[in-house]
C-alpha cells in the first residue's frame, strides 16, 4: 500500500492535480470516473470513433450507451465541427482523446461542453506529457485517465491512473474503491513481474514483431497476463475487473516518473528526425497547429499503401511497426455492431484503420532505429 501511495502522490504533484488513484489497467481508471459521475444506464458518452474498444467497453459496463464522433485526418482527434451535432437530451459526458499524444482543441470542446453544461474528461493514455497552450493534458477537464500497458509512454506491465483536482468526484472514487476494489491475485502479481523482467531485457524494435505474436498467443493459452482478454471483445463486465494496482506496478511506476523528462525529451528528438528524414524523402512530415500544441507522442502515425503488405513484410524485416487503429474500435476482432458502431459512421476513422501506421519512439529506438524504419517504410508511401 505505501508505494501505491507514494506513485499516486508523486503521479499527482507531476500532474499538478490534487487526486489520484492507481489501478491494475487504464480501463479500470475510465470505469472508476464514469461510477464517480454517476454516469449509467440511459446516459450517452460521447467519444471519437477512432479508438480502442477497451475505452468503450467501461461505459457499457456502467449501463451507458457510447456516441461517436468522426475525427479529423491530421491529429486523428475528435472533430470539432461534428461535436455539437452528437450531443442529445441523454448526453451526460464527453470524452476527449488525445490520439497519439496530439492534444486535442480543448477551447473549442470546453466551450461547446460549458455549452450544454456537459462534463468533459481526458483520455491521456497515449499523451503523457503532451501540452496544450503551455498546459498539460489532464488538467483540463473534470478528470483524466492514463494507461501504463506495455506500449504507452512508459510501462509498468500493465496499470491506470484517474487524476482530479473534482472534491466531490474524488470523494466518489474514494468511496467506491473502499467499498469494491479487489486486489490482483498472488500469481497475476508474479505472473506480471517475470512479464516485465523479459521486457527489461529482451524486448527491442527488431524483437519486438516475434515478441508479440508470441505473446498472443501466450495470452490465448492463460499464460501470461495479457493487456486484453478474449472475453472483453464482448461489453460484459468480468467479476474481478474493478481491480487495484499491485505493489510491484507502483514501484516501477515511481522509477518511470524519475526517468520520464529524458523519455519525453527521446521522443521529440526521435519525432523531429522522423519529420526530417520523410520530408527528404518526398513524404509531408506531421501536420497540426504548432503554436498550440506541444506533443509528446507515443508513437509516429503515417499512412501507408496497402498497411496489411506493409505490417507483413515489416515482422519479416525486424522493423517495429505498428498497426494502430486496426478499425474504428481497435482491435480488428471486436464485433462492431455489439458497441452500437455501424459501418460509414465515420467514414475518416474508417480511412486511417486502413491507411494509417505508426513507427516507434520509446527511449529503446535510438537514431539508427529510426534511420532503419523511414528506409523500410518510404517505399509504401
Amino acid at each position: 500500500m505505501e508505494s501505491k501511495n507514494l506513485f499516486e502522490s508523486a503521479f499527482a504533484e507531476w500532474i499538478g492535480v490534487s487526486n489520484a488513484f492507481s489501478f491494475w489497467k487504464g480501463r479500470v481508471a475510465l470505469y472508476a470516473i464514469l461510477r464517480g459521475l454517476g454516469i449509467g444506464a440511459g446516459d450517452e458518452v460521447i467519444l471519437p470513433g477512432y479508438t480502442c474498444v477497451m475505452d468503450v467497453n467501461p461505459i457499457k459496463y456502467v449501463g451507458a450507451a457510447p456516441a461517436y464522433v468522426d475525427i479529423e485526418p491530421m491529429t486523428y482527434n475528435i472533430n470539432c465541427d461534428l461535436l455539437e451535432e452528437k450531443i442529445t437530451g441523454n448526453t451526460r459526458l464527453i470524452i476527449a482523446q488525445h490520439t497519439y499524444g496530439f492534444p486535442c482543441d480543448m477551447d473549442r470542446i470546453l466551450a461547446i461542453a460549458s455549452k450544454y453544461n456537459i462534463p468533459v474528461i481526458e483520455d491521456c493514455c497515449l499523451a503523457l506529457g503532451s501540452t496544450y497552450k503551455g498546459r498539460l493534458v489532464g488538467t483540463f477537464g473534470k478528470a483524466a485517465y492514463f494507461s501504463f500497458q506495455w506500449n504507452k509512454p512508459f510501462t509498468t506491465g500493465l496499470g491506470g491512473m484517474a487524476i482530479t483536482s473534482d472534491s466531490e468526484l474524488a470523494d466518489n472514487i474514494t468511496a467506491l474503491c473502499c467499498n469494491e476494489l479487489v486486489q490482483p491475485s498472488f500469481k497475476e502479481v508474479m505472473m506480471l513481474w517475470a512479464q516485465l523482467l523479459v521486457y527489461r531485457t529482451l524486448i527491442y524494435p527488431r524483437t519486438t514483431a516475434l515478441a508479440q505474436s508470441l505473446f498472443r498467443t501466450l495470452t490465448q493459452k492463460g499464460l501470461v497476463v495479457g493487456s486484453s482478454s478474449t472475453t472483453e471483445y464482448v461489453p460484459k463486465i468480468a467479476p474481478d475487473f474493478f481491480k487495484g494496482m499491485s505493489g510491484i506496478q507502483a514501484r516501477s511506476g515511481v522509477r518511470q516518473l524519475k526517468k520520464l523528462a529524458a523519455n519525453m525529451e527521446h521522443r521529440r528528438q526521435m519525432a523531429a528526425l522522423y519529420d526530417q528524414l520523410l520530408v527528404e524523402a518526398g513524404h509531408r512530415p506531421l501536420v497540426y497547429d504548432r503554436a498550440t500544441m506541444d506533443p509528446v507522442l507515443v508513437r509516429y502515425p503515417i499512412c501507408v499503401r496497402n498497411k496489411q503488405q506493409a505490417l507483413h513484410d515489416a515482422a519479416g524485416a525486424g522493423i517495429e511497426l505498428g498497426s494502430w487503429f486496426e478499425c474504428p474500435l481497435h482491435p480488428i476482432e471486436t464485433p462492431l455492431e455489439a458497441y452500437g458502431y455501424t459501418p460509414g459512421l465515420c467514414p475518416q476513422a474508417e480511412k486511417a484503420s486502413q491507411e494509417v501506421v505508426n513507427l516507434p519512439l520509446h527511449p529503446r529506438a535510438d537514431e539508427k532505429t529510426v534511420r532503419r524504419t523511414v528506409q523500410f517504410v518510404k517505399k509504401y508511401l
